[in-house]
């Protein structure tokens, strides 16, 4: 039977990260994680570091709770740790079913863990560690947008400096006119079998360090590091009504990783500008409009800007102060269509008047039958 464990295992309680006993049920686990991945949501708390590192430990927790065979694998190893890894060997996997044979084991991030124990560069990193620091560094970048070019979408150049594919080997660190070959000592699989005890382990390939490959001849640019560190620029596309604070990733566009291992990811957070006329509110756009009161007391129709253009908006008569009106489909772009447009009147009250115009307002109030604070009796 083979067992993959991690390392994050023996130290992470995602039990209590989630909130929950050890013997929650699958449901009340769920419940648990909506929950506080809701709280904790990225697009909720943008530029709250904190809640952004909450929120991966949160779903790191339920990627192996919510999980039935991870969770029963990840206990199994939480009650081996706390007696101590059992059996004298770290992990405490115990021998082979019947006490004959070997457990094959993928020690996967326990690597380090073990290493001091076996010593060599096998012993140093198991596989999934190898693949995880041989990977490219992802990056992060802010770009800033206009309000019009948020809603419109663009495509924008980003200039990132740092280590980038080398040109001369196209990365695979090999000179020019030759190419890596498979290792000898792995066969291209990048490990190595050793038995330790009643165990027989996979460990990092000595030879070509987890990559398969090895390089007979260096690239002369590069030494072999299939990087070098120069300016390039990465064309970013940013959807029509992106968000303020929303965080866009371009897989593989980070720093490249070693001689054959995928780069990277680049992930670009956007900073989008107010605009003078118009707010925003989730997928909708918010708009104040000013009314007079003739317009607000006896109705109108009035010119409403949007994105697109203004539209007519009908008030009707007896319209208060603060009302507010939807206009469907001009809001922000969205999937599938456009958010709507809120309209809140405001009845604009003139500060100064002239002699005509407080005649008329006279007139108006003299012909009012009741008081609009009779309901306050005064």
């Amino acid at each position: 039977m083979a067992e993959e464990v991690r390392r994050e295992w023996f130290e992470k309680d995602y039990y209590a990260v989630l909130g929950v006993p050890k013997n929650a049920t699958a449901a009340e686990i769920k419940k648990a994680y909506r929950k506080l991945a809701q709280q904790h949501h990225p697009d909720t708390n943008a530029g709250n570091e904190a809640s952004e590192e909450r929120f991966k430990e949160i779903s790191a927790a339920y990627d192996v709770l919510g999980d039935a065979d991870k969770r029963a694998a990840y206990d199994r190893v939480r009650d081996m740790g706390a007696s101590g890894f059992g059996g004298g060997f770290p992990g405490g996997f115990g021998g082979a079913p019947g006490g004959g044979g070997y457990q094959t084991v993928d020690i996967g991030d326990l690597g380090d863990l073990f290493g001091s124990m076996f010593g060599g560069a096998g012993g140093r990193t198991g596989r999934r560690t190898q693949a995880r620091v041989r990977r490219g560094a992802d990056l992060e970048t802010d770009v800033r947008l206009s309000f019009d070019e948020a809603m419109a979408g663009v495509t924008i150049p980003v200039t990132l400096d740092g280590p980038a594919v080398c040109t001369t080997c196209h990365g695979s660190g090999a000179a020019p006119g030759t190419s890596p070959v498979t290792c000898a000592t792995c066969g291209g699989s990048g490990t190595v079998a050793v038995n330790q005890g009643f165990f027989q382990m996979e460990q990092t390939c000595p030879t070509c360090a987890g990559t398969g490959r090895t390089i007979e001849t260096p690239c002369p640019t590069c030494h072999g590091t299939g990087a070098t560190r120069r300016s390039r620029t990465v064309r970013v596309k940013i959807p029509a009504g992106v968000k303020d604070g929303a965080r866009i990733k371009v897989s593989g566009r980070g720093e490249p990783g070693g001689p054959g291992m995928p780069a990277g990811d680049l992930y670009v957070r956007v900073r989008v500008a107010a605009h003078p006329i118009f707010g925003r509110k989730g997928d909708n756009l918010t708009v104040d409009l000013p009314l007079s009161y003739p317009e607000a007391a006896l109705g109108a129709n009035v010119q409403v800007p949007t994105l697109n253009g203004p539209v007519t908006l009908k008030v009707p008569a007896g319209t208060a102060s603060g009302k507010t009106f939807r206009v469907k489909g001009k809001g922000a772009p969205k999937r599938g269509g456009h958010g709507d447009l809120m309209v809140t009147v405001h009845v604009d009250v003139p500060k100064k008047l002239s002699k005509r115009e407080r005649e008329l307002l006279g007139e108006l109030r003299d012909e009012e039958n009741a008081s609009p604070r009779a309901g306050l009796g005064v």
